[in-house]
């Protein structure tokens, strides 16, 4: 059977573990060949692109701390060096922080504007001046961004209810060139980063109309429809995948 993304490039910031990593998998098995960006992470990094390489696929992994506007510039010309092309970008890279407004200083607001909204700016521009007509954005966002469950997310949420709204405005500047941009926002999955056992999932599993947290596979595969020919007249979409958690 023909692979759906079969001779197509990707591209996935913060792809070295959790979702990221997992999505990098997934777009490698449906036959794209992927570049992965890490922050701090490089044998995580080194073991996806070893799992992806294994499997018969392509991938190699970059550095760039995505506060850094250089080096996710730097990321993408890398991508395309490499394979030659850009056909799919993922923003998966981002950060938490949990603090109230009384705790957040304002380097801590910079750093994380920086990581969560300026890196994914970056990146979807310097893509875009590289990307085949037809390509595709997928921001990996966070049903935080309209449903704040807990004190001490003002911030983060602020995040991602900016990269919500520059995912619409995305998607009408590259529409002319038949690129689509959508903004996937994944509820409580588990990760390290917040397993499903660990206490903060106490507080958030009542919410969650399945009873349970998502798992990255899941999260994957949506991003992998919307990179597909199956998804071309989908854009400037947020698509939430939380299992009921905002029903």
């Amino acid at each position: 059977m023909s692979k759906k993304l079969a001779g197509k490039v990707a591209l996935v910031t913060g792809g070295s573990r959790g979702i990221g990593a997992e999505i990098a998998r997934r777009l490698a098995e449906e036959g794209a060949a992927v570049a992965i960006t890490y922050s701090q992470s490089p044998d995580k990094a080194a073991a996806v692109v070893k799992g992806v390489v294994e499997a018969g696929g392509k991938a190699v992994a970059l550095q760039a701390d995505g506060g850094d506007a250089a080096a996710v510039r730097s990321a993408v010309s890398e991508t395309v060096k490499t394979h030659g092309c850009l056909d799919i970008l993922v923003n998966n890279a981002g950060m938490v922080m949990l603090a109230t407004v009384d705790k957040v200083t304002v380097e801590d607001f910079d750093r994380i504007m920086a990581v969560n909204v300026r890196g994914v700016f970056v990146a979807t521009q310097e893509a875009a001046r590289h990307m085949v007509d037809g390509g595709r954005v997928i921001n990996i966002g966070s049903i935080n961004s309209e449903w704040v469950p807990a004190p001490g997310l003002a911030v983060y949420a602020a995040t991602k209810g900016a990269v919500a709204s520059m995912t619409r405005g995305l998607a009408r500047d590259l529409a002319p060139r038949g690129i689509t941009v959508n903004n996937v926002e994944p509820g409580p999955v588990d990760t390290d980063m917040n397993p499903a056992d660990g206490p903060f999932a106490e507080v958030l599993k009542p919410y969650v109309a399945l009873k349970r947290y998502g798992h990255a596979v899941e999260i994957a595969s949506l991003v992998v429809f919307l990179a597909g020919p199956e998804a071309a007249f989908i854009t400037g979409a947020s698509l939430k995948i939380d299992g009921g958690t905002t029903a």
